[in-house]
């Protein structure tokens, strides 16, 4: 068994066990520096920290002094990504509410669902989703008031723009064993699953991420950010949004995900790092080889022997003069990014490295927080996701091949599953990550496979098999239905999955068509079923199959032989 142990300092317990006096502090020591920024129709709208805390200071107040939250009660935020969804975080973090950030992307079925597990009395809603908040109050009960991010008429709803200024409210202090977030990562359909995140959780992450500024950038002067992520994902929300605060930089979104949109940004601010998932990396790869091979003989014949010549530069900086065009479409000041949510295609990170731009490869969970590890210290070995942080125990079980976890990031547990908490641990305490692994003799973690059922989509998104399973069980029409991903063997992206769902129709319902037709006939009921799923997690590839799927002698569909059984 391979093991490696470390444990948080008593500095990171003296210096980050108070929440409220982390965010006074930071907002003191960068207060005129902007913090966030967005450009709409009029031009760039930035707040410095000392604006985005006045914000979130004006909301918290109106929580408590205005709505009368209690300690504990739940705030969920239904927005795109904006610097206004960060002083919604804030202001339930000093109010003393839990934060529940919504996925903007799931169905009205799929929030009603989460909303009704979680119960949160409050919802935070951008003007794009408005409409939605008012058809979620109007159907789970425990939604008392709407606060909206834009100006709002015609509507019950409060806009931040119209509450009382008032900044003055005794803040809530809490333990920091208390639960600061609650991360819904799937499952949202019949039995949702809630991450707890505890403020310890939160702050250890955080002291550990900021010892990786040095090892990230060295002496290099790194001032923004370009967030592209959804503040949803714990992935944006603790490295893309809180450790770069942390820092004291300024983080820019852009409403559009379009590349002219977000090169624009980066040549306007001077980008110098993002937070990125390995498939915006696979675009952006692509798009630079397209314009090349649009280029004269002359230019490709040039880039093919700088790029085959780079290999053997161990300087970045030379690396970034000799590709200086790619880097100026960057804005000339594009340092690199941190790639998470996915594995990361080896020849992707090789390409960025090799042009001269950093690509730091990241593993975790929502379960840690989510950061476990990040590779900094050794660019010739992209495989690997790097060594675990300062608080993280990691081990690989000598029997299974599987990733262990112990920490002060790991999780409370699942929002009132106590059962499903349970068997995400070991019966001495260690997460279990569901992915096999190997711990190299420099402490170097590589991840080789996965044991769960769980889907990884090209974004990164991560789909359970069970939650696509218990829509499409719902028609009479289908005896048996599994579902699995299914790895693309080529194009842009190679290596990552597709939902494939194996149908086998009730013998009422197959009896009465063709094969061709009975083919149809389900795809049909699938795409109807499917509207209760957001669009990401809607089976791509559906297979028709007219005898029983292999079961084990308790009736569990095999998943691994009928995927071996249709061969996709």
């Amino acid at each position: 068994m391979t093991t490696r142990n470390s444990s948080v300092s008593e500095k990171s317990d003296k210096i980050y066990r108070n929440i409220l006096l982390f965010l006074q502090n930071k907002t003191l020591d960068y207060e005129n520096r902007i913090a966030l920024g967005i450009k709409n129709a009029q031009g760039w709208n930035e707040y410095t920290y000392n604006g985005i805390s006045k914000l979130s200071r004006k909301i918290g107040c109106y929580l408590i002094k205005n709505i009368g939250v209690a300690k504990g009660e739940r705030l969920a935020i239904l927005s795109e990504s904006r610097p206004e969804f960060g002083a919604g975080v804030f202001a339930s973090v000093i109010s003393g509410m839990i934060t529940v950030p919504l996925d903007i992307k799931l169905t009205l079925y799929e929030l009603k669902s989460i909303l009704n597990d979680c119960k949160p009395s409050v919802i935070i809603a951008s003007g794009q989703f408005l409409q939605t908040a008012e058809e979620l109050l109007k159907e789970v009960d425990s939604i008392k008031h709407i606060i909206c991010l834009d100006e709002v008429s015609d509507t019950e709803a409060v806009s931040i723009h119209s509450i009382p200024d008032n900044y003055d409210a005794k803040w809530r202090q809490r333990s920091s064993k208390s639960t600061a977030l609650i991360i819904y990562t799937s499952g949202t359909t019949g039995a949702p699953k809630g991450v707890e995140i505890s403020f310890n959780n939160m702050l250890t992450q955080l002291y550990d991420l900021s010892d990786l500024y040095r090892k990230f950038f060295g002496d290099k002067q790194i001032t923004s950010l370009l967030s592209i992520l959804p503040m949803n994902h714990l992935f944006e929300l603790t490295v893309g949004f809180s450790m770069i605060l942390s820092w004291g930089l300024s983080i820019y979104y852009t409403k559009s995900l379009k590349p002219k949109d977000i090169l624009a940004v980066m040549q306007e601010k001077n980008i110098n790092f993002m937070i990125v998932v390995p498939a915006f990396l696979k675009l952006l790869k692509s798009g630079i080889e397209s314009e090349i091979k649009a280029s004269p003989k002359s230019v490709q014949f040039l880039f093919k022997v700088m790029y085959a010549s780079a290999k053997f530069i161990p300087f970045y900086s030379i690396r970034k003069l000799m590709f200086h065009k790619i880097h100026k479409k960057f804005g000339g000041k594009f340092y690199g990014c941190i790639s998470g949510g996915a594995p990361l295609d080896v020849s992707v990170g090789e390409f960025f490295e090799r042009i001269g731009i950093r690509v730091f490869q990241g593993y975790g969970l929502t379960e840690t927080s989510p950061v476990v590890s990040v590779n900094y210290d050794k660019c010739s070995d992209i495989a690997s996701v790097g060594r675990p942080l300062n608080s993280v125990q990691a081990k690989v079980d000598a029997k299974t091949g599987e990733l262990l976890l112990k920490g002060g990031s790991v999780m409370k547990g699942y929002y009132n599953r106590p059962q499903l908490t349970a068997e995400a641990f070991t019966s001495d305490g260690w997460l279990h990550t569901g992915d096999i692994a190997d711990i190299d003799k420099d402490g170097h973690i590589h991840i080789t496979g996965r044991i769960k059922n769980m889907i990884v989509l090209s974004g990164g998104k991560k789909v359970f098999p069970e939650e696509v399973e218990s829509v499409l069980e719902k028609s009479d029409k289908f005896a048996e239905v599994c579902v699995f991903g299914a790895s693309r063997k080529s194009g842009t992206k190679e290596g990552t999955e597709d939902i494939v769902a194996v149908i086998v129709p009730a013998e009422s319902f197959k009896d009465k068509y063709s094969d061709e037709e009975l083919l149809q006939k389900v795809r049909q009921e699938v795409k109807i079923l499917s509207e209760r799923l957001a669009p990401y997690k809607r089976p791509v590839n559906i297979i028709v199959q007219k005898n029983p799927l292999p079961k084990t002698t308790t009736r569990k569909i095999k998943r691994k032989e009928v995927k071996e059984l249709v061969n996709v």
